[in-house]
């Protein structure tokens, strides 16, 4: 039986120690940085460990097989997405509708790194669709609440539907930045303006006034 194997159905060990905390956390950084430069099914157990300068034994302690490492690292970054889009509410009451624009691009570059083993981690899954799913749905919730915080007048479902638009803007912006999209020099700029003119356009019209009425309130 090789490393990548099943070994039963044996859940990841939860350390209750500070150091076994750590150790978990440079095993999963280890298994994703693998994951996203090679994908889920190149990379193996023996890799995951000396890349987080551990040994096997100490990798297998945490986690009985990949998947279970897989398992917790989904978990690990619908977490982060969660938090992050959380934070991203709380700021937004503070912020314009361009300043807004600038802070979900500059989320995008911060989360990417973070989660960069998401992608690699959905295409090997049987369950791909479901993680696919949860990651766009706490991604599109996320958006829409602070687009509501930013501009009070606007309905959820509006909301959801510009989440939806600056979510895909945010995923070309990104892949043009990465040069996996045909791009110029000065094009991811153009996004971006685009972008800011976009959320200014339809957000403005539901900003609360000094009276506290939206503008868009007869």
């Amino acid at each position: 039986m090789d490393s990548n194997s099943s070994r039963g159905k044996r859940t990841s060990l939860q350390p209750q120690r500070a150091a076994g905390r750590q150790r978990v956390e440079e095993l999963l950084e280890a298994a994703s940085d693998l994951m996203a430069e090679r994908g889920y099914e190149a990379t193996t157990m023996a890799e995951i460990a000396a890349r987080a300068g551990a040994k096997i034994g100490s990798l297998y302690r945490f986690f009985p097989n990949k998947e279970a490492v897989a398992d917790a690292l989904v978990q690990r970054h619908i977490a982060i997405l969660e938090d992050e889009y959380e934070a991203l509410a709380k700021r937004a009451a503070t912020l314009s509708p361009d300043a807004l624009a600038d802070v979900l691009i500059e989320l995008l570059v911060t989360l990417h790194p973070r989660v960069k083993s998401l992608s690699a981690l959905m295409e090997a899954r049987t369950d791909k669709t479901e993680i696919r799913d949860r990651a766009r749905g706490h991604a599109i919730a996320g958006i829409a609440a602070a687009l509501r915080v930013c501009a009070p007048g606007l309905d959820e479902a509006l909301a959801r539907d510009i989440a939806a638009v600056v979510l895909n803007t945010m995923k070309v912006l990104r892949s043009m930045l990465a040069k996996d999209a045909p791009t110029t020099p000065g094009g991811p700029d153009e996004l971006r303006r685009m972008h800011r003119l976009y959320l200014t356009d339809r957000l403005q019209p539901f900003r609360r006034t000094s009276d506290g009425i939206t503008d868009a309130e007869p």
